[in-house]
């Protein structure tokens, strides 16, 4: 992702599509949710790069004011940390949510195999 977004920065147009994609896709998904459950609480951000991308966050929630969201923008200037990112305004409230999945992954495992 990283890469993606500095050859987006340099006006590769390829990884602009690919970007972009990603960004639709991220959309896509929160709308079918907040159909299925009937609106939401709060949308989180998490993993590498929801707490690490700003853009991609910016690039989402952007395109979320139908939902009422609003994105702080100072506050989305931030990476790894534990932060709400959306306005008081926000009808939604928006947060990045460190997750530590290496460790996730070794909890599960050791679950499996003293499971057998």
């Amino acid at each position: 992702m990283r890469d993606n977004m500095n050859a987006r920065e340099e006006g590769d147009k390829n990884a602009e599509l690919a970007t972009d994609m990603l960004f639709y896709q991220i959309r896509k998904y929160i709308g079918s949710y907040v159909a299925a459950m009937n609106g939401v609480d709060a949308i989180l951000f998490s993993g590498g790069i929801g707490e690490n991308s700003v853009h991609t966050r910016d690039a989402v929630v952007r395109e979320l004011g139908w939902l009422n969201v609003r994105l702080d923008e100072e506050a989305n200037d931030v990476r790894g940390q534990e932060i709400r990112i959306s306005t008081d305004d926000s009808a939604v409230e928006v947060w990045v949510i460190p997750t530590n999945e290496e460790l996730a992954i070794a909890r599960d495992t050791k679950r499996l195999v003293e499971a057998q």
